[in-house]
């Protein structure tokens, strides 16, 4: 009997070109036109109705098969803005630009399974409702109206009467071919901030008058670490990350003004304030970034069943909580969903938002595999 795995493993070869297609042309957050136009394209062809310029560059694509329940399932798109240091055929051809978190494969998988099925539908091993395909925009960042992907694609209607989603991501750090999955809380809601310190400019040569307002940054920057390492409980969880500082003129003058771009803990606030005590005025201005990513009970045990019957007993595991943050917890906010993580290491890891970020694709199979079992076991169990 050819199982769901079988039919996905013959499609390896044009999984794996079609991933390589796409990494080898990435386009940043809401700029993903070519690889919407091949989203599209190919479940079009499959029978799937669909509907494009979803959220500006988003597709949303539905195969009706009867009455029921609206499946859906979710594949990120955007790129990152680093540069590829990668040595393969593949490589980014964007300068600046490349596909570092894996959203090319999610791509991939997602067309992998509407394939599937398709197949299953042609076959009668479909049951009734509606599977709906969310081939999303920008992940990785927000607009100037501070919307993701996830949340302009619910605004257009993308999530109407959905009674189940599910989503995958690749995961470069974790081992291949397993599916991490666990219900409730897996992955941390995630706020931004952009700070201000300002001095006084100055000589280098005469500091005393002024006030160095990088010395104060760094004063900041300790502080704040310090209160996530000493201010939470050892069995509570947090992170401050501060990835951007941005400050001074020249390298004989004392700067007046330094800028601090992170994700945000709520001691941060607190660490300002040394910069003030030292002379320095601040500003902070926050933007409320993602929820945490929550789990629905019923839907990961779905998704658990459908791991089993499609990877084997033994090609899935629980999901240990990650300090990351993902817009699909929008989603989730509105139906009941479940976000797998799916294991895809190469024996050299090469880690996610790096320059050197890859992943074993013989995984490709079983992420296309995995998420048409979701969708065809959700349609069973939610009729």
């Amino acid at each position: 009997m050819t199982t769901l795995l079988d039919r996905a493993a013959a499609l390896e070869p044009e999984l794996t070109s079609l991933r390589r297609d796409i990494h080898s042309h990435p386009e940043l957050a809401f700029e993903e036109r070519r690889t919407a136009d091949i989203a599209a394209t190919s479940v079009s062809s499959l029978g799937f109705s669909v509907r494009t310029q979803v959220a500006r560059t988003g597709v949303v694509a539905d195969l009706e098969h009867g009455a029921g329940p609206i499946v859906a399932l979710r594949a990120d798109m955007d790129a990152l803005p680093i540069h590829e240091e990668n040595d393969v055929p593949w490589r980014s051809t964007v300068d600046g630009v490349m596909h570092a978190c894996g959203h090319d494969a999610h791509v991939t998988m997602l067309i992998g399974a509407a394939r599937l099925i398709a197949a299953a539908r042609a076959a009668g091993d479909l049951p009734a409702g509606t599977v709906r395909l969310l081939f999303q925009p920008s992940e990785e960042r927000s607009d100037r109206d501070n919307k993701s992907g996830a949340r302009r694609m619910i605004d257009e209607g993308a999530l109407e009467r959905v009674q189940a989603i599910f989503g995958l991501h690749i995961g470069a750090h974790l081992t291949s071919g397993i599916a991490h999955i666990s219900s409730g809380p897996i992955m941390a809601g995630s706020d931004v901030f952009t700070a201000a310190i300002t001095g006084k400019g100055a000589h280098a040569a005469r500091p005393q008058e002024g006030i160095d307002a990088i010395v104060l940054a760094a004063h900041t920057i300790i502080a704040a670490q310090n209160a996530v390492a000493r201010h939470l409980a050892p069995a509570e969880q947090g992170v401050l990350t501060i990835g951007m500082i941005r400050g001074g003129t020249a390298e004989n003058v004392i700067a007046e003004r330094v800028f601090l771009r992170g994700t945000l803990h709520r001691e941060l606030r607190n660490a300002l304030a040394v910069a003030e005590a030292l002379g320095g005025k601040t500003r902070i201005d926050v933007q409320p970034g993602y929820p945490p990513v929550v789990n629905d009970v019923r839907v990961t045990e779905i998704a658990r069943s459908a791991a089993r019957a499609a990877l084997g007993d033994d090609a899935f595991a629980p999901f240990r909580p990650d300090m990351t943050a993902e817009d699909f917890s929008l989603y989730q906010r509105l139906a009941p969903g479940c976000f797998i993580w799916l294991g895809a290491a190469l024996p050299d890891v090469r880690a996610h938002h790096t320059p050197r970020f890859d992943i074993d694709e013989k995984v490709l199979p079983k992420g296309a595999a995995l998420l048409a079992a979701c969708a065809i076991q959700a349609l069973e169990e939610l009729r």
